[in-house]
């Protein structure tokens, strides 16, 4: 859709929008979000301030720890939505890392709404001392492997493919733990590069320290490169980051981020359930823009509508009524749905072999499935 015309709609349809008395929510919905992550927590409970002060409505919130932890919830229909991450989303919808398991395989999870603009920039830090320019001097460094959450090294990887590269041209350095821990062996020295937020402590008590910080800026014009970027991380979104440590706050650098939190149902979410709640996250913005860190990328002209996971009937159904939905986002959307078929297929025809070597024969029959349907392989 035209940019202006999108733009256009947006404004038309919040101009129109009357305190939220038309919002059909049960008296109380649930959603899942992470325990530890006080950015996503704060979003949420803003969130359910600005829903039960227009409508009443009780937004009750379980934390949990991890994408399993908050799938499970979510399958097993605890919660109504869960605020997930990629892991929650894309990994959960490819049967992929966690959920590769023989006790899960891939969901067939639905996209409701996503959190597009906010203040976590994501790129690949390198240790200020090396003189680092560009991704492609990475060739021979020592480069963050996270054990433990081994979604973040497909990141990383797309970083290297832009620049020509693979792991096999770089050392691995295995880090347990998050962001603040790869940025902290950077800062002694222990690594030289790692997939970070721009924005976190850590990065800032790096850029402090003896080695300094540097993110080296992606190239728009790259084509060659960007296209390697996304065969290995379609869910990364071009963006212009201007928040962070070490970042020139002037002209900021061009590299990626990608929607968090990420809002999910099942496919079986109650089609009206997921359409009102689609509605009052995009009525209601006035009402909680600003209340927390980060929580303004809610906004209905911020979606990236073609992801890479498919959008619920009910919230295509909103998208539909406020005049942004396309046809070319129809037809992505429908190539979404009938790639998580194939995969549950595939799943479902897999477990009645039962294969000695669970890991590796889904491993094999994912990828198969996916090529046999013309579909992008990833993971």
């Amino acid at each position: 859709m035209n940019r202006l015309l999108y733009a256009s709609a947006v404004a038309c349809l919040l101009a129109a929008c009357a305190p939220a008395t038309d919002i059909e929510l049960p008296q109380g919905v649930s959603w899942t979000d992470y325990s530890h992550q006080n950015l996503v927590h704060g979003q949420v409970g803003a969130i359910a301030e600005a829903l039960k002060a227009a409508t009443g409505v009780d937004l009750r919130i379980q934390p949990a720890d991890s994408d399993l932890a908050r799938a499970e919830l979510l399958r097993q229909g605890e919660v109504d939505f869960a605020a997930t991450a990629v892991g929650g989303s894309v990994a959960a919808q490819e049967g992929a890392f966690d959920f590769a398991g023989a006790d899960w395989g891939p969901q067939k999870v639905r996209l409701v709404l996503a959190n597009t603009r906010e203040p976590i920039d994501y790129d690949v830090a390198v240790a200020g001392d090396l003189g680092i320019e560009t991704y492609a001097d990475l060739a021979g460094k020592r480069v963050a492997w996270y054990a433990d959450v081994p979604v973040v090294n497909v990141n990383t990887q797309a970083y290297l493919a832009y620049a020509g590269l693979t792991w096999d041209d770089v050392e691995r350095v295995e880090i347990h733990g998050f962001f603040d821990a790869a940025l902290k062996a950077l800062e002694e020295g222990r690594l030289d590069a790692a997939f970070a937020a721009t924005s976190i402590d850590a990065a800032y008590e790096a850029a402090a320290g003896p080695r300094g910080l540097s993110w080296p800026s992606l190239d728009p014009e790259n084509a060659e490169g960007w296209e390697r970027m996304e065969a290995v991380a379609p869910y990364f979104v071009q963006y212009d980051v201007t928040d962070g440590a070490a970042v020139d706050h002037a002209h900021g650098l061009h590299g990626t981020h990608y929607p968090y939190p990420i809002l999910v149902a099942m496919e079986t979410t109650d089609t009206g359930l997921v359409y009102n709640m689609t509605k009052a996250l995009v009525e209601l913005f006035p009402q909680y823009q600003g209340k927390a860190p980060g929580i303004d990328g809610w906004q209905l002209e911020a979606q990236e509508l073609q992801w890479f996971v498919p959008y619920h009937e009910g919230a295509v159904a909103y998208f539909k009524e406020a005049g942004v939905w396309s046809d070319e986002a129809q037809a992505h959307n429908d190539h979404l749905v009938a790639r998580q078929e194939a995969l549950a297929a595939a799943w479902k025809a897999l477990s009645a072999e039962h294969p000695a070597d669970w890991e590796s024969a889904w491993a094999g029959r994912r990828r198969q499935a996916l090529q046999d349907g013309g579909f992008q392989v990833i993971f």
